[in-house]
């Protein structure tokens, strides 16, 4: 799966991370790993003119999703048998998002990987226009994020647990495993 980023905000954010919730969401959708999409970060002033343009709203918001045309709008791209595809892009607003994430309570990374799944099911056809169909996008939207901070917590307590067992074979003089042992 191709996923871009460009930060183009001037807020330092953990950008890898925010691709990490972007693939995450995506293989739980079950788009194409050959899917490539896009991930724009943007300052106040050009989201609000996005949203301006697009939207025809005042003011920025937080994220904006612009799905490609090329798929078709009759089938959506997490639909079993679809191949590659340009997903399009998202679109976030770090600045508009760090208010959302004092009021809720939560870091900024975090309101960053919820509106980057927001985004991706967007792109993937899910909306929130009429209470049925926001019920079911934010239903999904908090299955995935629960599942994608479980998996970031699992890893990072292995990485931490490798990192220790390693500092205490090396403590005690045995080889790592990492590391190339005597040949015959």
């Amino acid at each position: 799966m191709s996923i871009e980023i460009a930060n183009e905000s001037g807020v330092g954010v953990d950008e890898p991370s925010i691709v990490a919730a972007a693939r995450f969401a995506l293989d739980r959708m079950g788009v194409s790993p050959l899917a490539e999409l896009s991930v724009l970060l943007v300052e106040l002033d050009v989201m609000a003119d996005l949203h301006q343009r697009w939207m025809d709203l005042p003011g920025p918001t937080d994220v904006m999703a612009f799905p490609m045309d090329e798929l078709d709008s009759a089938r959506r791209p997490d639909a079993a048998g679809l191949g590659p595809a340009l997903l399009g892009d998202i679109v976030l607003c770090p600045d508009f998002a760090h208010d959302q994430a004092k009021k809720a309570g939560h870091s900024l990374l975090d309101e960053l990987h919820l509106l980057t799944v927001h985004g991706v099911l967007h792109l993937l056809g899910y909306d929130h226009a009429e209470p049925a169909e926001e019920r079911e996008m934010f239903t999904l939207q908090n299955r995935i994020l629960g599942d994608f901070r479980t998996a970031t917590a699992e890893a990072a307590r292995q990485s931490a647990q490798r990192e220790a067992d390693s500092k205490l074979l090396g403590a005690v003089g045995l080889e790592d495993s990492d590391r190339p042992g005597p040949t015959a």
